[in-house]
Parts: structure tokens; sequence; C-alpha cells
């Protein structure tokens, strides 16, 4: 079984890599999508999204509880999850203990059977944010994506459409 991160700025050509990643192993990938359509801007992105990816995949929407979905949809093809970041800003828009969300996350990974490809954002390359809560966010997704790519196979940074192995 593979876990594979894939990280990179808004616009990197992630999820693009991610997507042929996942369609790279047997069997009839899963997207886990974590994006909520809360506004018309959003639904409209997701639908870019959807059309881009095309058919083939079983779609499934996790806002909140993706190590639930990971262990509900393990034994078949390759999961995708796009994305964690978006996940972390539910999972702190809703209140939860993220640090916990993100740990139990981690262990799931590791015994699951079928791959899983993360796609991820790195936000932590910027200036500091002018607020509390950006720079807790972006506190939190620096941790995030530490934890996890300590538990993947393999990691990758997409930099204009090209990956980067790291690990």
């Amino acid at each position: 079984m593979a876990v594979i991160l894939i990280t990179g700025g808004a616009r990197s050509g992630k999820s693009t890599r991610a997507e042929a990643r996942a369609r790279a192993f047997p069997g009839q990938p899963v997207y886990l999508a974590t994006a909520e359509a809360l506004d018309a801007e959003m639904a409209e992105r997701i639908a870019k999204h959807r059309a881009r990816r095309g058919t083939g995949w079983i779609e499934r929407e996790v806002p909140l509880d993706l190590a639930a979905a990971l262990v509900a949809s393990d034994g078949g093809g390759a999961r995708l999850v796009d994305c964690l970041t978006l996940w972390l800003s539910n999972l702190m828009h809703a209140g939860r203990n993220w640090e916990h969300e993100v740990n139990a996350l981690a262990a799931t990974l590791f015994n699951l059977k079928s791959p899983v490809v993360l796609v991820t954002n790195e936000v932590g390359l910027g200036i500091v944010p002018d607020n509390a809560l950006a720079r807790s966010y972006r506190d939190a997704a620096g941790i995030m994506n530490q934890t996890i790519a300590e538990f993947a196979d393999e990691v990758e940074f997409v930099v204009a459409g090209l990956p980067m192995k790291l690990k």
C-alpha cells in the first residue's frame, strides 16, 4: 500500500498530478472531496475540478470525517483526498480538535490496504499573516503537513505543474 502526499502552492498543478498518480493504480479510483460549495464561487471551482477529472471516479464528499471515509473505502482502487488544507479549515471552523483529527488520520493511513494520494497546500512560504486566525491556520497547516509527510511513503512538491520528489 502506498501513501503519497502531494503539496505545493495555489494553482501549482497539485490536483492534476494527484489525479494522474491515483489513476495509475489498478481499480476504480475514489475521489474524497473535502470542499463544500458554500457559495457560488466555490461551486464553480468544484464544477471545474469535476469536469477536468472526467468520469471513472467514485466521488464522496467528506468535509470532516476523513479517517472514517478512508477506512470505509479501503480494499478497492486508490483514494485521492483533495485537499487536506480545506479539511483542516473545516475542522477548525467546526471547533473540532484538529491536532487529534490529524493524528487519527496519520494512524489510519498506517493501517490501510489500498493506496492513498493526499493533496495539501504549502501555505507557509509567504509573509507572516497579519491576524491571529490566519497565523493559527498557517501554523496548523504546517504541523499537519509535517505529520502526514512523516507517514507518507512518497512526498512530492509541485511547482508550475512540475513535481519535485522530496521523499
